[in-house]
């Protein structure tokens, strides 16, 4: 059975997926920089941490 009513818009599915895919992969790459960015923030404080511990070894 055919569809009534008013007919289907196909002319802006291409433009919609690929708005769509763009939006999916901006939000992959946030999400991607923002777990580096965490990473980078962490092995930081463990490095100080670790300077600390150190230098507090070493004066005794």
């Amino acid at each position: 059975m055919s569809k009534k009513g008013k007919e289907k818009n196909t002319v802006n599915k291409a433009k919609h997926s690929r708005l769509m895919k763009q939006k999916t992969n901006k939000v992959k790459s946030e999400k991607q920089q923002r777990k580096e960015k965490l990473k980078a923030i962490i092995k930081k404080a463990n490095e100080q941490n670790n300077d600390l511990n150190d230098s507090q070894t070493t004066d005794k």
